[in-house]
């Protein structure tokens, strides 16, 4: 089995420069993202699903909300789907988390919070910031207040 990502290999040549390796394909299920890494790639998960999903069916929406009455009797029935409500659940924790994990970036960019337990903290702060949001939202959006 190859060694850890973060434990140097002897060098074959007897140098005395450790290297390091990458993980096998193998590892990937066995590898544990630190939280700021995993904020990092839900950011960018956020951003394309915005994008590619949210876009088109937030201008569809718009598109049929306006046109006539008839036409926006059509959107209500389709936000009032389950379907839909989840789609737009999604775009919901896709926006959120995508404010709060650019407010933190911009601040990392400003040397905030740029060392490594700050880096923990901020990104824990992101998820329960948007998780909580979205929670309270997704209450909202079924009808549950």
């Amino acid at each position: 089995m190859a060694e850890a990502v973060d434990k140097p290999v002897v060098n074959p040549a007897g140098g005395s420069k450790p290297q390091f390796r990458n993980i096998h394909i193998s590892q990937i299920a066995q590898y544990r993202l630190p939280l700021a890494g995993l904020v990092s790639i839900l950011h960018r998960i956020s951003g394309a699903l915005m994008f590619l999903v949210g876009l088109p069916f937030v201008l569809y929406l718009f598109q049929q909300s306006l046109t006539s009455e008839i036409s926006f009797d059509t959107y209500r029935a389709v936000v009032s789907h389950w379907f839909a409500k989840l789609v737009l659940l999604a775009l919901i924790w896709a926006y959120l988390h995508h404010f709060c994990a650019g407010l933190r970036h911009l601040l990392m960019d400003l040397d905030i919070g740029v060392d490594k337990a700050a880096g923990r903290n901020s990104a824990a702060g992101v998820l329960a910031v948007s998780l909580a949001l979205t929670l309270i939202l997704a209450l909202k959006l079924f009808g549950l207040f």
